[in-house]
């Protein structure tokens, strides 16, 4: 009686998880940010409304939730790049976001750069060992 051979269940690209875990992570920062901007504007009559903060909030986290999911498709990244500049934009009604959106926006940079160095190795080690991932 022989054994089965084990089945290679293949590894998601590390750049597609890392960017994915990135813009999801930035939609709960996005949510934090409405919640800051919104009692801003309980003190401050002079800024944006209410119901605008969280239009424009509201519609920022959705965007990065489905972009976090198209991440496979062509443009995938280079929309995420954009998703970066508007997460950055919002320092303009809470100045912090400036600050901590470009710690995020470094934290893109190098989910693309090492996910992608991550991918490149991972696929020269599988070339290196045929046995450990046969064809099919």
């Amino acid at each position: 009686m022989s054994t089965p051979a084990p089945v290679v269940r293949r590894k998601r690209p590390a750049r597609l998880q890392f960017t994915s875990t990135i813009l999801l992570l930035e939609a709960f920062l996005v949510l934090l940010v409405t919640l800051v901007a919104h009692g801003l504007a309980a003190i401050d009559e002079g800024g944006p409304s209410r119901a605008a903060i969280w239009l424009v909030g509201g519609a920022l986290m959705l965007m990065l939730v489905v972009l976090s999911r198209l991440m496979t498709w062509p443009g995938g990244y280079a929309a995420g790049s954009v998703a970066q500049v508007l997460v950055l934009a919002t320092g303009i009604v809470v100045p912090m976001m400036f600050v901590v959106g470009g710690i995020f926006v470094v934290m893109w940079v190098v989910s693309l750069r090492l996910g992608g160095r991550i991918d490149r190795e991972r696929a020269e080690w599988a070339a290196a060992h045929p046995e450990d991932y046969p064809e099919g």
